[in-house]
């Protein structure tokens, strides 16, 4: 009774076998085609081998001879270097494992006569009936066509004013500039009027300005010029505290290391960085140098990530969050970690408890804090301080000029 159940699965693996090596003959016939070869591509019955054949078409026939295991949806074209659906040299059929035939004239594929193929009977007769369906249909695809039209138009326009308005916006900016003289002259008088006026309330209250991009020897001299009384004041309080977040954030001090989610909901940690050189990048979207100087960290960072440099993107944009995304997607620095600044905004106060730039001394922005191997700040570079020139000067010190 084993032997016979064996000698039946047996039978029946041959019979599969078999069946997988049937055998096809397609004669083809054209007419107006002067194309010297002609393309016939298939897949197997489960798809896992794809077939790619060719012949040359004599005296108007050609004949393609192959192996299939079932009927299978085949595609025979003319122009190997450009199938398209919409091709009128091209037609999809089912290919069967017997003796079929097929006649094509050029640019009327699609209207081809093909013989010998019940499947291909069945998906012709299937579709007509579609074909009435796809008549009614007509009038609306047209309709979604002229909407879609005007939705890829309006689009394009939209791009256009972005790119307007980020010009206009840089121009403004770049404008800026012709204050300098101006606001020179105005300081000048504020830091006359602090030191002939060491005790004077209004003292502090202009130096609380002052620290915005200000230079740490300057601003620190200014501040031990004041009087007891007046550095115990509110605003003298807070302008030591002020001096004390920039000497956290300058070189010479240990970086402060923070833990952050990142852009992508995943875990940051400054520690987890330790023997790399990593730049802190504080910036915000809205900030017009910020974004100005992206293709120039790109470049920095394509030149030395091989040789143990980072960036960690530090955004003041916690609360426009997905103006934040946009820009890492439009300014394409995505490439490194980004994380937001930490400073919250509740029941009409800020909280500061877990703000990352009140711990390196961020009065403006951008600033570019770098950081040694051992977690050390080795520069500081922001309005007032030192430049991008010196940041490049530094990173080439350290990675050695390409």
């Amino acid at each position: 009774m084993k032997k016979y159940i064996v000698s039946i699965v047996l039978l029946t693996n041959l019979s599969l076998v078999a069946l997988g090596q049937q055998p096809f003959v397609l004669k083809g016939e054209t007419i107006n085609v002067s194309s010297p070869y002609v393309y016939l591509g298939y897949r197997s019955g489960d798809g896992s081998k794809h077939t790619l054949d060719s012949v040359k078409i004599e005296n108007n026939a050609f004949v393609f001879k192959g192996k299939i295991d079932e009927p299978v949806m085949a595609y025979l074209y003319l122009d190997r270097s450009g199938r398209s659906v919409d091709d009128p040299n091209a037609v999809s059929f089912y290919l069967e494992p017997k003796k079929m035939s097929i006649r094509l004239e050029r640019d009327k594929f699609k209207e081809g006569l093909i013989k010998g193929s019940k499947s291909q009977d069945e998906w012709a007769k299937l579709n007509v009936e579609k074909n009435v369906i796809r008549k009614e249909m007509e009038p609306v695809l047209e309709e979604y066509g002229r909407l879609n039209k005007r939705y890829m138009d309006a689009d394009a326009e939209l791009k256009l004013l972005e790119a307007k308005v980020k010009k206009l916006k840089e121009e403004a900016y770049d404008y800026r500039e012709n204050f300098t003289p101006f606001n020179d002259r105005l300081a000048g008088l504020d830091v006359e009027f602090i030191k002939k006026n060491p005790n004077s309330y209004v003292s502090s209250f202009l130096m609380q300005f002052m620290t915005t991009g200000a230079d740490l020897a300057k601003i620190e001299g200014l501040y031990n010029g004041l009087s007891d009384q007046i550095k115990n004041s509110g605003n003298g309080r807070e302008i030591a505290e002020k001096i004390q977040g920039i000497k956290n954030g300058s070189p010479g001090s240990k970086a402060f290391e923070f833990e952050a989610t990142d852009i992508n909901e995943k875990e940051l940690k400054l520690a987890a960085f330790k023997g790399k050189y990593v730049l802190l990048d504080f910036w915000a979207s809205w900030c017009v140098p910020c974004r100005k100087g992206n293709p120039h960290l790109i470049d920095l960072y394509t030149k030395y990530k091989s040789k143990g440099f980072e960036i960690i993107g530090v955004a003041s944009d916690d609360r426009s969050q997905a103006a934040w995304h946009k820009a890492v997607d439009q300014d394409k620095i995505g490439i490194w970690r980004h994380v937001l600044s930490g400073l919250k905004f509740e029941n009409g106060e800020f909280d500061r408890s877990k703000s990352i730039s009140d711990h390196f001394g961020i009065s403006t922005l951008p600033t570019k804090i770098l950081i040694d191997p051992d977690g050390m700040i080795v520069g500081r570079y922001a309005s007032g301080s030192e430049t991008d020139t010196e940041l490049d000067k530094k990173l080439a010190e350290v990675f050695g000029a390409q």
